[in-house]
């Protein structure tokens, strides 16, 4: 067993507000913990589907002043699992989300998945488990 550990992934976002509420609102993670620092001109948002001594979580990092960032080309996407990738597609978009790949098997495959942006432009993918 490895003495490391995965601990986050951070995505400097233009709203922070809007971040959140996207990846806690649509995808149903929780605002674990935040922290603002005036000396530094960021605020940072933790978030996830538990605590942080024990999953993975994502970090949102605001930096003051800065609304917009370029996406760099080295970036893939976050990946999430869902229990049904169809449904869970129409609750986003009905939220008005922005899928960009509609849901169906992989290519050459049979996994269901679907991509979604989220409000910076991320792209997320989301992969059937079945029940979570």
């Amino acid at each position: 067993m490895s003495t490391y550990s995965y601990l986050h992934t951070m995505l400097r976002v233009g709203d922070l507000e809007r971040s959140v509420a996207f990846y806690t609102g649509l995808l149903g993670m929780r605002e674990l913990r935040r922290r603002d620092v005036p000396d530094g001109k960021y605020t940072l948002s933790f978030l996830g589907y538990g605590a942080e001594d024990s999953h993975t979580v994502l970090e949102l990092t605001y930096n003051y002043g800065v609304d917009h960032y370029d996406i760099g080309t080295a970036f893939g996407h976050l990946a999430i699992g869902v229990p049904d990738v169809y449904a869970t597609c129409e609750q986003l978009r009905a939220a008005g989300a922005k899928i960009t790949r509609e849901p169906g098997p992989v290519k050459f495959g049979t996994t269901v998945i679907a991509f979604v942006e989220d409000p910076d432009g991320y792209k997320i993918e989301l992969i059937q488990r079945g029940t979570l």
